[in-house]
C-alpha cells in the first residue's frame, strides 16, 4: 500500500509540472503572436509609405513598369524603388519621373552583357 501511494505522489507531482510547464508555454505564446503582429504591422506601414513615396515621383505608366518587374524580378525591383526613394529623399529629383527616364534608369542598373560569337573552323 505505501508503494503505491508513493506511486501516486510521483504520478501527482509529474502531472503538475506538466500542467505548469503548458501555463508557462500557454503565457509566453500570446506575447510572441503579438510581437509577430506587432512586426507585421510595422512592415505593413513602411510598404505603405513606400508606395505613397513612389507614388509621388512615378508617373502612372511608370509605376506600372515598376509593378511589372516587381513581379518578373522582385530583387531588381526592390533595388530600383530603393534607389528611387533615396533620390527623392536626397531631393535630386526635379519632377516625375516618366516610363522613358524609369526605362533608362533600369539600363544604368543592368550590368552590361557581353555579346558572344561562336565562329567555326
Amino acid at each position: 500500500m505505501i508503494a503505491m501511494s508513493n506511486m501516486d505522489d510521483e504520478l501527482e507531482e509529474i502531472r503538475k509540472r506538466r500542467l505548469a510547464e503548458i501555463q508557462r508555454q500557454q503565457a509566453q505564446q500570446p506575447s510572441d503572436v503579438q510581437a509577430a503582429y506587432q512586426q507585421e504591422q510595422a512592415r505593413a506601414e513602411m510598404e505603405a509609405q513606400k508606395q505613397a513615396i513612389l507614388r509621388q515621383i512615378l508617373t502612372p505608366e511608370a509605376r506600372e513598369r515598376l509593378t511589372t518587374l516587381k513581379m518578373s524580378r522582385p530583387a531588381l525591383g526592390e533595388q530600383l524603388e530603393m534607389q528611387l526613394i533615396s533620390l527623392a529623399q536626397s531631393g535630386r529629383l526635379q519632377s516625375q519621373i516618366d516610363d522613358e527616364q524609369l526605362k533608362t534608369l533600369l539600363m544604368r542598373m543592368q550590368p552590361k552583357k557581353r555579346k558572344t560569337s561562336i565562329t567555326r573552323v
